[in-house]
């Protein structure tokens, strides 16, 4: 049951990740001042990879784990890591100083890692 509900927390999080990237292009691209709407999104994105972190730790813990494992998971911390910091960064800037640029560059890096990570183990990215 864990491992069914960490792989289906990944289309929770593919769909968050490209409405991410799609709200941040179209702000960046109408030039829209910085909103709370996008800070929600991102942190919604950002929880719904710590679910799937959660879930996959708990996976692992249960006794699931094989070679090919250990690249997905490497991936997959990365990705957390990377949404963390971006996150972070662009909280501690004054409201008038952010932007949607962090967002949309670390939300493609994120769903890059993530689709890298599900390749690594040999599952096909939906479906």
């Amino acid at each position: 049951m864990l491992l069914d509900a960490h792989s289906g927390f990944r289309y929770l999080v593919l769909l968050l990740g490209i409405a991410v990237i799609g709200y941040a292009a179209y702000g960046m691209a109408t030039g829209r001042p910085y909103d709370n709407r996008m800070r929600i999104l991102a942190s919604s994105f950002t929880a719904s990879l710590d679910l799937t972190l959660l879930a996959g730790l708990a996976v692992v813990l249960t006794g699931t784990f094989y070679p090919q494992l250990a690249g997905h998971i490497v991936m997959m911390v990365l990705a957390v890591a990377v949404a963390h910091i971006v996150s972070v960064v662009v909280r501690k800037r004054p409201l008038e100083e952010r932007t949607y640029a962090p967002h949309l560059v670390s939300a493609l890096v994120v769903l890059g890692l993530v689709v890298f990570g599900i390749m690594a183990i040999g599952r096909p990215i939906v479906g």
